[in-house]
């Protein structure tokens, strides 16, 4: 039997702070526990830091396991959601990692941000097993309670401070991977490229894919611009977590075209299936059309997913059916980008505003369009969409069809959390507004606002009665959901040179 030492916790000290965390149990076990362990926990700082520790310490472990069920899928399908859950469990790791590293500069918005993302991981690995309809057999050897205790460092960082679902006040400083010096590059409206991709041959590369790897083998981690000249390129493109500061310059929308078809009807997992992927923190996007061709029918099917930490897309054209714009985690921007969808098009989990974009609807295979579904299932998870100073308007081949109902969205997970602001709302948005996911779920824990909104599809007078559906008649109360406050975007856009309002 291990003696504890003088100077470390003793059991009642650990009780009494774990009983101020969402999950008691497991942050006991594991902080009792945990041999690495033995300094006094004093003040909230301590048992935060204790608790960020013991969290990297179980998603190793986690991380560990889950490599060793390779040899136990049978099939192809067990096989590509085992793979996404390798990939996401060493991005936890790493997420995770950047809030205890002294060597990483991180604010309480940073801790936060990177926490939800390390939360949003586990809950996309546990949704590949689900659509792909494997048998959950290997599922209940990755809960290793993990997202427990992400949760718990969660509550504890945000300090309780939740005003009725909407985001607290929270300062923010830079990464240590963001280099505001790299503003001088981006100064010129045609930042000068570092290697160029064209089909025919007069720049570096043919391929986007073979300029990411060349940009993944260079020193530094300062912007590098890749010119992706005019043309349609049939790649599927991902931006892995190492290759940071990447910007993806094209010759504009319908020019510069990545298209693929790869969904969840063909086999692969929605993570799996943007035929854009990108990961790598610093991605700047602007003057492309990505689509994902893979149809209606083939239900989920993504153009665009990003994980990359403040992201911006600028002047981008994203198109696809179901799921085509997937903001998976972190903190991305979107300015003057055209997003067409039918099924919960734009999803996902991170902390996003979209300023000045326009949203088209397509026609449905079933009646019914939702534009969001916003995935947070933890209410301390600093995310949310915010569409701003948008224009949602039908598609052409939506223009004549009859019978289809269109709605804000529907809440994907229990707090799902999506805004619309002075956006122009066309007569296709159903008077309901918002729609349910299934039955009863989510709608006293969502928080879906709506705020000086115009056109014949804004009226708010029959508008859903939920809980948790507000109708916004303070400045104060939108103003957290602008650029400013939800992604801190004055502290980091301006490097980009991307226009972008930053209050409402």
């Amino acid at each position: 039997m291990h003696v504890q030492a003088k100077h470390g916790s003793d059991k009642s000290e650990i009780t009494t702070w774990c009983s101020q965390t969402p999950h008691p149990k497991p942050c006991e076990h594991f902080l009792g526990t945990d041999s690495n362990h033995r300094r006094p926990i004093k003040q909230k700082p301590d048992f935060l830091k204790a608790l960020l520790e013991v969290t990297l310490d179980r998603a190793r472990h986690a991380g560990s396991h889950t490599l060793t069920l390779g040899p136990k899928c049978r099939n192809k399908h067990e096989k590509a959601a085992w793979a996404d859950c390798l990939e996401l469990y060493e991005d936890t790791i790493l997420r995770i990692n950047n809030t205890v590293d002294p060597q990483q500069k991180c604010s309480q918005v940073d801790m936060q941000t990177w926490l939800s993302t390390a939360l949003t991981n586990l809950e996309t690995c546990k949704a590949g097993f689900e659509e792909l309809g494997v048998s959950d057999y290997v599922l209940p050897l990755m809960n290793n309670n993990v997202s427990y205790l992400i949760s718990n460092t969660l509550a504890m960082n945000n300090g309780g401070n939740l005003t009725n679902g909407a985001p607290s006040d929270q300062k923010f400083g830079f990464p240590s991977w963001f280099k505001t010096g790299d503003r001088k590059l981006l100064q010129s409206s045609s930042p000068r490229a570092n290697i160029v991709v064209a089909q025919d041959g007069s720049g570096n590369y043919k391929t986007i894919g073979a300029a990411i790897a060349a940009a993944a083998k260079r020193s530094g981690s300062g912007r590098y611009v890749i010119h992706v000249k005019a043309g349609v390129y049939k790649e599927n493109i991902e931006i892995g977590k190492k290759v940071k500061n990447i910007m993806l310059l094209g010759d504009g929308i319908g020019k510069t075209i990545i298209t693929g078809s790869k969904s969840v009807g063909g086999g692969t997992t929605t993570f799996k299936s943007a035929t854009l992927a990108v990961v790598g923190d610093g991605f700047i996007g602007r003057g492309i059309t990505v689509r994902n061709t893979a149809g209606p029918q083939n239900h989920q099917a993504v153009a665009v997913r990003s994980g990359s930490d403040l992201s911006v897309f600028y002047q981008c054209s994203f198109e696809g059916y179901q799921d085509t714009l997937y903001v998976h985690s972190n903190r991305q921007f979107y300015r003057e980008c055209d997003i067409y969808g039918t099924v919960d098009f734009i999803f996902g989990n991170a902390a996003v505003v979209l300023q000045n974009c326009n949203i088209y609807a397509r026609n449905p295979p079933n009646k019914t369009n939702t534009l969001t579904a916003q995935g947070r299932t933890d209410q301390n998870q600093n995310t949310g969409i915010s569409i701003h100073n948008c224009r949602i308007t039908a598609a052409s081949d939506l223009k004549g069809a009859s019978g289809v109902k269109t709605y804000l969205g529907r809440p994907w997970k229990q707090y799902s959390r999506t805004v619309f602001m002075k956006s122009s709302l066309d007569s296709l948005i159903d008077p309901a507004g918002w729609m349910p996911w299934s039955g009863s779920f989510a709608l006293n824990t969502l928080y879906y606002g709506e705020y000086m909104n115009t056109g014949p599809g804004s009226s708010t007078k029959k508008r859903v009665n939920w809980k948790g559906y507000h109708v916004i008649t303070s400045s104060t109360e939108a103003a957290k959901f602008s650029v400013g406050n939800f992604i801190a975007g004055g502290s980091w856009l301006p490097a980009t040179n991307v226009p972008f309002t930053s209050g409402l």
